[in-house]
């Protein structure tokens, strides 16, 4: 073991015990410094780990490819592993810590025998916040040492942090033999510690994110009285120089990578708006002196869905991965660049696609299947810092102060375009209520509604029934809690086709959002909320087609009548552990739509 840069006695005590476990032939510290990362990386392509990519074209940028069957979160071999297994719900699989920590040891026994341990000290938030947690991950993999040296801050501030006496997530990670079946990602909330093996795919294997961040944070934040959310964080400056910002929760699919950094669109330039990027994916929030809610996002980085990705989508991502950047799972060039379906620019003529074969457009497979040149959940890992939007309060230990959070899915029908909770109570029931409809992309039938209560239903630490009573406490704890709203990006009409324009559009309805959160407009009351009316939603430079708005915005009785039966299932089954408030506001909105229209 080289020489142990920390006087932190738990943390020199956890390695050891884990090198005898794992068996590695040596240990690294990763100190954060760029000469490490360069060494690491020269490692990376020399194993085959990584391909360095057009150095004019793509400065800094590698490409790396994963095992077949690794290639998106395996949610089925996702634990929560608590004494009871009443804490952890229905909305997550338990194993007993014990059966655990047994099964794993199996595995992670000798794993890491001819490889590298590497020691990453990280801190999710700013180094030093109150906001912050420190975690270490152990890993055999220069690839996750790579990824979190961008998502994470690494290294030796970190260290000297941790050597004040912090407490810190214990998080180890093997790719082991890559084995499926001996796949395993497991959360000890209870011990603050993640062991993950088996797997290379960064969901699975980059302890910070979802593990650390959202389902061990979620754990800690019930205890702690704050809130770890699955939400974006952006802020939207107006002329004067003020800026307001809001958090946003959508499931998968649904635009949040976008939102975060939208570009105002043509029609609304002319008013000067500016908008800061602070985060697409994890936003921590706690209740300051003043009872007002502020917000970090504990990450440094981006790690997002490649496909799809272009200058229309999103222009700020676009040029925020151009350099500096590592893409898994994509197509490569001939000129050692990269693409993926949905890019900028032409179809390429061949190139080798992300499973190392060589690849031309439209070849079908056995099955008659075109073959994608780039995985569907293919990704890139980048700055935060590289985003033309980025947020000068990123590394603001105090964080922003959050006036709004907006909820929202892909519905076809049934939910408007953008409509506000009537108070705090009501918005937990509107999060705890939110979902989307299956698209073609996804298994099960085409339509159904998939329930997923504030984005969080894959990454809450917790039976949801108790997350939901935490929302409703924390409301209590503020003086000035943000106004809650819902957003639906995604109606269609009789065609199927989309009433609303999206992306850079989107804007518009932000505007009416912080125009509620000022008191500067009125709104109209509906059985589900507050609703826009269409005079206070600026049009200026689009043109819907005619009677669009009034259907964007049109509440269907009969339709959220059927809603709420789906809504009755799914409360039922968090059974007596259901919060009796939201209960409440179920039986309040059914007597209200059955008189509405009278």
């Amino acid at each position: 073991m080289e020489k142990v840069p920390t006087l932190n006695k738990k943390l020199i005590d956890w390695v050891k015990l884990m090198a005898k476990l794992c068996a590695p032939e040596r240990i690294v510290w990763i100190d954060g410094t760029d000469e490490q990362k360069l060494k690491l990386e020269k490692e990376a392509v020399a194993q085959g780990e990584l391909i360095r990519l057009n150095p004019e074209k793509l400065p800094g940028c590698f490409l790396h490819r994963t095992a077949h069957d690794d290639v998106a979160r395996t949610e089925h071999l996702t634990f929560i592993c608590t004494k009871n297994k009443q804490t952890v719900g229905p909305n997550n699989n338990w194993m007993s810590p014990a059966s655990a920590y047994r099964k794993a040891k199996a595995i992670f026994k000798g794993a890491m025998r001819g490889r590298t341990m590497y020691v990453i000290p990280f801190s999710m938030g700013p180094v030093g916040s109150n906001f912050s947690k420190i975690g270490v991950e152990l890993t055999d993999s220069r690839y996750v040492v790579l990824n979190m040296l961008i998502m994470t801050r690494c290294g030796e501030a970190v260290l000297r942090q941790l050597d004040k006496g912090n407490e810190f997530t214990k998080c180890l990670h093997s790719k082991a033999k890559l084995d499926i079946k001996k796949r395993l990602i497991l959360h000890f909330p209870e011990d603050n510690t993640i062991w993950s093996v088996n797997s290379g795919y960064g969901g699975n294997v980059l302890l910070g994110k979802k593990c650390l961040s959202l389902r061990i944070a979620s754990f800690i934040a019930r205890k702690e009285k704050w809130m770890a959310e699955h939400m974006l964080i952006m802020g939207v400056e107006e002329p004067n120089g003020h800026i307001e910002y809001v958090v946003a929760a959508f499931p998968s699919a649904c635009g949040k990578t976008n939102l975060a950094m939208l570009v105002p669109p043509e029609g609304l330039k002319i008013k000067g708006y500016r908008i800061w990027t602070l985060g697409d994916d994890i936003s921590w929030m706690r209740v300051d002196s003043d009872g007002s809610l502020w917000a970090i996002n504990p990450e440094s980085g981006f790690f997002g869905v490649a496909p799809g990705t272009n200058s229309i989508a999103n222009p700020n991502m676009v040029a925020t991965i151009k350099k500096n950047t590592i893409y898994t799972n994509v197509l490569l060039k001939t000129d050692n660049t990269v693409w993926w379906e949905g890019a900028d620019g032409e179809v390429p003529s061949q190139g080798v696609d992300w499973k190392g074969q060589a690849w031309k457009p439209n070849t079908k497979d056995a099955e008659g299947k075109v073959i994608k040149g780039a995985h569907p959940n293919a990704r890139f890992t980048t700055a935060i810092a590289n985003c033309p939007s980025a947020s000068f309060r990123i590394e603001q230990h105090h964080g922003v102060p959050i006036s709004a959070i907006i909820f929202g899915g892909r519905r076809e029908h049934v939910a408007p375009l953008v409509y506000e909770a009537f108070n705090w109570q009501h918005g937990v029931f509107v999060g705890a209520t939110m979902g989307s409809e299956l698209t073609a992309a996804q298994v099960g039938k085409i339509g159904q509604v998939r329930r997923d209560p504030m984005a969080m239903l894959p990454f809450c630490g917790y039976n949801m029934a108790d997350y939901f009573k935490h929302w409703l406490s924390m409301g209590k704890t503020m003086a000035k809690p943000p106004k809650i709203f819902h957003v639906n990006w995604f109606r269609t009409d009789e065609q199927g086709k989309f009433l609303w324009p999206g992306f850079c559009e989107n804007l518009r309805v932000l505007e009416w959002i912080l125009d509620r959160v000022n008191n500067k407009v009125n709104a109209l009351e509906t059985p589900i909320g507050y609703l826009p009316y269409p005079f206070d939603i600026d049009l200026t430079g689009i043109k819907l087609v005619s009677g669009a708005m009034e259907k964007l915005l049109k509440v269907e009785k009969e339709e959220w009548l059927e809603e709420l039966k789906g809504i009755h299932k799914f409360f039922s089954d968090f059974k007596k552990d259901l919060p009796r408030e939201l209960w409440d506001e179920y039986f309040i909105l059914v007597e209200k739509l059955k008189q509405y229209g009278k």
